[in-house]
């Protein structure tokens, strides 16, 4: 679900006709044990099963119950991040997106979007008239203010290529440095996207941004007004708990931070919602592959205190940038959420949560100092300073990448072998134009 929305967003942008993006809609949460649940209740259960936690018939249970019908992954995972970073660009119109799946409202907006495309074409109103750099920042603030997904990042700078807009990396720190937490949303909060539309939808999110002089008020959507006079339109469901005040933040800068360093001069993405490790120092277990470490996490290798690194899983090494949603998912099921750290060229699942650190660029197949990396080198996370490194001296990355080799492709013919070749780095959205 995580890469339909931002691929057709790309569309649009690439082929400027008038047109819109509406989202398909989150799934209603799932009940187990009485409580609410996600599909990433399910990954981390497979930790606890592994860890003695949880029975064969519990974990069979929850999977069957889990996701009760249609729609994309129920919390502020990626697809929900990138439905509402939509709304707030511009390019969907302003609470439709947040319709859940399988609401009957939902035929009503996509009716209505059938009529603003024939509006748009009558008015001439493309993509890139939308899509601009500040409506761009708009989408990284509503990222920011909902906890949203570390994909983001690679998504709205892909995106921005797409459109002829310059973005950077550098960006998304700078607003999320200003911009309050202010959804109390899964994986990092309580709540699912079906909350949020309950409480008062991404239109209620966008006047509290609108009220704090955050957003680009000025700023066209698809709809013909502004998002500043979508924003005037919110409504409030009273007692609602999904949205807080502005006086009142979840944490006063937002969801996602930018870390460089040694290990990552291009820089990697942390998402700090969700979670209060701002430091941490550890020893680097290095696994070349997704499946390794997951198997090593299920046999208890992985023990509190250790640097979990994952490589060649970038956009090249990959090639395609896999989540690694089920090594994550089984750290914080085994009970190490809190205790291990982890950092790889690939990408996350918009449900990992805890000390993660994704993106790392330049990545492992393109002679990145990750590549450099060997169990045991001791590693450094500082959120604060903004720096990830290694504790070895620059002549010591350099030697040890003098010996460096790179690995034999993953595949030599075909479009993945096609896109391992030109794909640029994850800092620039991991793009193949």
């Amino acid at each position: 679900c995580d890469k339909t929305i931002p691929g057709t967003v790309m569309a649009l942008a690439r082929l400027n006709l008038p047109s819109l993006m509406l989202y398909g809609g989150s799934i209603m949460p799932g009940k187990f044990q009485g409580r609410d649940v996600t599909i990433q209740d399910v990954f981390e259960a497979v930790g606890k099963h592994a860890a003695g936690k949880m029975t064969e018939a519990e974990l069979r249970d929850l999977e069957n119950h889990a996701c009760p019908g249609a729609g994309a992954c129920g919390g502020q995972f990626t697809a929900n991040t990138m439905a509402i970073a939509f709304e707030f660009l511009g390019i969907s119109p302003m609470g439709f997106n947040g319709v859940p799946a399988m609401d009957p409202r939902k035929d009503e907006v996509a009716f209505r979007c059938g009529q603003l495309v024939m509006e748009l074409l009558r008015l001439d109103l493309r993509p890139r008239q939308i899509i601009t750099r500040k409506a761009l920042e708009n989408a990284i603030i509503a990222v920011a203010t909902t906890g949203g997904s570390t994909n983001a990042v690679l998504h709205l700078l892909a995106v921005a290529r797409e459109a002829g807009v310059r973005l950077t990396i550098d960006d998304f720190d700078k607003i999320n440095r200003k911009v309050p937490l202010l959804a109390d949303l899964k994986p990092g909060g309580r709540f699912m996207a079906a909350d949020l539309y309950a409480a008062g939808g991404t239109t209620l999110v966008a006047k509290r941004l609108l009220d704090a002089g955050l957003l680009h008020a000025d700023q066209l959507a698809v709809t013909g007004r502004t998002v500043g006079e979508e924003a005037r339109q919110a409504s409030e469901t009273p007692g609602q708990q999904v949205v807080r005040l502005l006086s009142n933040p979840i944490k006063p800068t937002g969801g996602l931070v930018i870390l460089k360093g040694n290990l990552a001069p291009e820089g990697c993405v942390v998402k700090v919602a969700g979670h209060s490790m701002t430091s941490f120092r550890g020893p680097a277990k290095v696994f070349e592959r997704e499946e390794d470490a997951f198997a090593a996490v299920k046999a208890g290798q992985i023990q509190a205190g250790d640097v979990v690194v994952i490589r060649y899983e970038g956009p090249a090494g990959g090639p395609g940038m896999r989540e690694m949603l089920g090594v994550t998912a089984a750290i914080v099921g085994i009970g190490l959420g809190e205790s291990v750290a982890l950092l790889t060229d690939g990408r996350f699942s918009g449900a990992t949560h805890g000390l993660m650190a994704g993106h790392v660029a330049p990545e492992a197949a393109k002679k990145g100092p990750i590549a450099a990396l060997k169990s045991g080198d001791i590693i450094v996370f500082d959120v604060p300073a903004r720096t990830l490194n290694v504790e070895l001296t620059q002549k010591e990355i350099k030697a040890r990448l003098s010996k460096w080799k790179a690995p034999a492709p993953r595949y030599t013919t075909g479009v993945m072998a096609k896109y391992a070749r030109h794909v640029s780095s994850a800092s620039e959205g991991a793009v193949t134009s």
